[in-house]
């Protein structure tokens, strides 16, 4: 839609820079937990599983640092990889049953929405903040946003 001087009106970037911060704010909460047990444990000491584990949280706070980063200067590929990120700190939290904990998967759950375990605030904050990401990052608003360049601009 056109205004009547002929430039088309600059969309709202508020869905785009929700979704920026709350992706940094993920991958800050998402790096916490390898960067603990790398410091606590080292490298060497841990199951190769463990390590698995770490990885794809560490991968998924990257990837949502690049993607909130990439989101600020106007890039669509930030939104994208927000996309990713979100969908990687999902399947960094459902690996980790998966992997470590087989037959309790459902005790798990049960234990980390009740912040049993020591670290429960970034299993909870990725399941919760991982979607919440996600959709903020799919909706039309903001690509809109993001592939919006005034009239006049290179």
């Amino acid at each position: 839609m056109t205004s009547r001087n002929g430039h088309e009106p600059r969309p709202s970037g508020t869905t785009a820079i929700l979704a920026g911060l709350l992706g940094l704010a993920l991958a800050g909460l998402l790096a916490y937990l390898p960067l603990k047990f790398f410091v606590d444990y080292g490298f060497a000491g841990m199951d190769g599983k463990v390590r698995t584990v770490l990885v794809v949280y560490s991968a998924a706070a990257l990837v949502l640092l690049a993607g909130a980063l990439t989101t600020f200067f106007r890039a669509v590929a930030g939104a994208v990889l927000l996309l990713v990120g979100g969908l990687l700190a999902v399947a960094a939290v459902i690996c980790e049953p998966v992997l470590l904990y087989p037959g309790y998967f459902g005790d798990f759950f049960a234990a980390m929405f009740r912040f049993a375990p020591a670290d429960a605030f970034v299993r909870v904050g990725a399941v919760v903040g991982g979607p919440l990401v996600f959709v903020l990052a799919v909706l039309p608003w903001t690509f809109r946003y993001l592939r919006h360049r005034p009239a006049g601009s290179w």
